[in-house]
């Protein structure tokens, strides 16, 4: 996919991080997507002597990603001879190909069942929209679009009501996009806030919002949201 936006042949993709760093390709990264997550690590057999990926100096690794690799470890100052593999790369230690290997992880469950453990992360990926670097506009243009909608499932919009006593607590506890809207309601000494709270914060969040004071809470999914 990096190739295929790089020569014009598609306008945009989505494709792995790895990847465009392992290609090179003349791409712009317009959007991390949010899904697709895994690191690139270096792992060798668990008997191995190796704990850390200083300790790789002078071995022979091998991996599907040789020239990432080779840039991640020689910014490390580590000499590593990297063999370029296709398929399993996690049974070459064990043919005897290389000392470790350097591949992508997602949960480890492939390193554990090949008698591998990590030593280390070189690289963090994730899946992303990338674009020619001298598009027609189209490309950002729908990165735009598509970031409304990342943004949106990584945020929940919150609506509670508090007296007027405890706003400066939970204005906080909730400083929203910028600061929370506060609507005076009928009950005179209360208001109702409204903010937008990063979703993955909220279950630790609804138990100090209640002990400062909010109640009636309600949490709504967004569904697009333009920064």
């Amino acid at each position: 996919m990096p190739e295929y936006v790089q020569d014009g042949v598609v306008d945009c993709g989505i494709t792995g991080l790895d990847l465009v760093h392992e290609r090179e390709a003349a791409v712009e990264e317009l959007l991390r997507l949010g899904f697709g997550a895994c690191t690139l690590e270096a792992a060798v057999p668990e008997e191995s002597a190796v704990q850390a990926l200083d300790d790789l100096d002078g071995l022979c690794a091998a991996t599907v990603y040789p020239r990432l690799t080779g840039r991640l470890l020689a910014e490390r100052s580590i000499a590593v001879k990297l063999i370029e593999v296709t398929g399993s790369v996690e049974v070459a230690p064990r043919l005897g190909l290389a000392d470790a290997i350097v591949d992508l992880v997602s949960s480890g469950s492939t390193l554990r069942t090949n008698g591998l453990r990590s030593v280390g992360v070189l690289f963090s990926s994730e899946a992303v929209l990338v674009g020619r670097r001298r598009g027609d506009g189209r490309a950002p243009r729908l990165a735009r679009i598509l970031r409304s909608v990342v943004d949106a499932r990584r945020t929940r919009y919150l609506m509670l009501n508090a007296p007027e006593s405890a706003l400066d607590a939970i204005c906080e506890l909730v400083p929203g996009s910028r600061a929370p809207s506060i609507v005076p309601l009928a009950e005179p000494g209360m208001v109702a806030v409204h903010a937008l709270v990063p979703a993955a914060d909220v279950w630790s969040l609804l138990p100090r919002l209640e002990a400062a004071g909010g109640s009636s809470i309600l949490l709504l999914p967004v569904e697009r949201m333009l920064a």
